[in-house]
């Protein structure tokens, strides 16, 4: 009698198609619990983007003035960073500097955020300021990161790489029907069903 140990296993191995399909539903089932929540994210946001009037309540507006060096107001060489920094500092501004421009006469200062824009015009002779701050409402916030709307790059990343992910969870899930034989017709049918009406759709909004 041989040993234990030198018994060989007789089991088989997993066919190919198997192994693929045990492959592309565990792809399938982690990416989408990863994804849950930026799923759920954008199919609201997306929804709300499309009622963008629902937002409007939230609007809220504040002018505010001030001074600043007039040494940092150089047209040839501006210190923008000073600038920049003495209107956050004084006025707890939010966001990145999207503009900063000067001419002769005035430079102007533009702070954008998700749902929040600050605007500076700064007389270059004086240094006196007016500013227009707008904040319009967390549902508006919640639109442009929707958008990646003046968000930044980090956010914009993460867009990107829930595009690849749910790229991913539909093709798997597309690859997954066909190994469901009593209902791979019927899922394909209603696929190319979709399909049709999404083309319809696009058709009729593009006339």
């Amino acid at each position: 009698m041989q040993p234990l140990s030198s018994v060989k296993s007789d089991k088989a191995p997993r066919p190919l198609s198997l192994r693929i399909h045990s492959a592309i539903r565990w792809l399938h089932t982690y990416i989408s619990l990863v994804t849950l929540l930026i799923v759920l994210f954008f199919s609201i946001t997306g929804f709300t983007l499309n009622h963008a009037e629902w937002s409007s309540g939230g609007l809220t507006q504040k002018e505010v003035t001030g001074t600043i060096d007039v040494n940092w107001l150089n047209i040839t060489a501006p210190d923008k960073l000073n600038i920049a920094e003495k209107l956050r500092e004084d006025h707890s501004l939010r966001g990145h500097v999207d503009e900063l421009r000067i001419d002769d006469r005035e430079c102007t200062v533009m702070f954008k955020a998700p749902g929040y824009a600050a605007d500076a015009f700064i007389d270059v002779k004086t240094g006196q300021y007016q500013m227009t701050i707008l904040e319009e409402g967390k549902l508006a916030m919640m639109n442009d990161l929707h958008k990646g709307r003046y968000s930044g790059k980090a956010w914009g990343i993460l867009i990107d790489a829930a595009a690849i992910l749910l790229t991913v969870i539909s093709l798997s899930g597309l690859g997954l029907l066909f190994f469901l034989k009593r209902i791979r017709t019927g899922g394909l049918l209603v696929v190319a069903a979709g399909a049709l009406l999404l083309g319809v759709a696009v058709y009729i909004t593009l006339r």
